[in-house]
């Protein structure tokens, strides 16, 4: 696997909504039925201690609301990571992927990931929504369908960044390597 050694640093300005989508440590999975060791990622991963080291709360404003991609293995650690970097959890968002052939996992395929909700201060939310789970079709592997950054605009007010970005939105700060 390959695993990230620098830390960037972040940008010197604080925001009400941060997006990020960790580079958990995990691997492809082995090709079905080999029994082989598992396949690595195409990017670098971090460690558990890299992301909670990772200087959210300096970028923190002091009503700000956090959006935290997670997976199920990392789902306690990712609750723990949000509740050290200074937010509330609050709720955990699902998108549901159409199976894609097997997929990854054991005994059950895995075909959801979670983002997870937390705030500091006051949450001030513009609207509501009636659901915690959306379906929307997969992209290339761990990309996240845009209309999660669109539903997070159109909730909350700015200034927003995205941590780990693949793209440079309009309106939106990023940090990653791939941007």
């Amino acid at each position: 696997m390959k695993k990230s050694n620098k830390i960037i640093p972040f940008p010197d300005k604080k925001y009400q909504v941060i997006y990020a989508d960790p580079p958990w440590l995990v691997g492809r999975g082995p090709d079905w039925g080999s029994n082989e060791a598992s396949r690595p990622l195409t990017y670098p991963t971090m460690s558990l201690a890299e992301i909670r080291k990772l200087p959210v709360k300096d970028i923190s404003g002091r009503n700000c609301k956090l959006f935290m991609w997670t997976i199920n293995k990392y789902l306690g650690e990712a609750i723990t990571i949000m509740k050290e970097w200074g937010f509330k959890y609050s709720t955990t968002l699902v998108w549901c992927k159409k199976p894609n052939g097997i997929g990854l996992g054991g005994t059950f395929s895995l075909t959801t990931e979670f983002l997870l909700f937390g705030y500091r201060g006051k949450c001030g939310a513009l609207k509501r929504y009636d659901t915690t789970w959306w379906i929307y079709k997969r992209g290339r592997h761990s990309e996240k369908p845009r209309d999660f950054r669109k539903m997070i605009a159109n909730t909350f007010r700015g200034p927003y960044i995205e941590l780990f970005a693949r793209e440079h939105p309009i309106g939106w700060d990023v940090w990653g390597d791939e941007v």
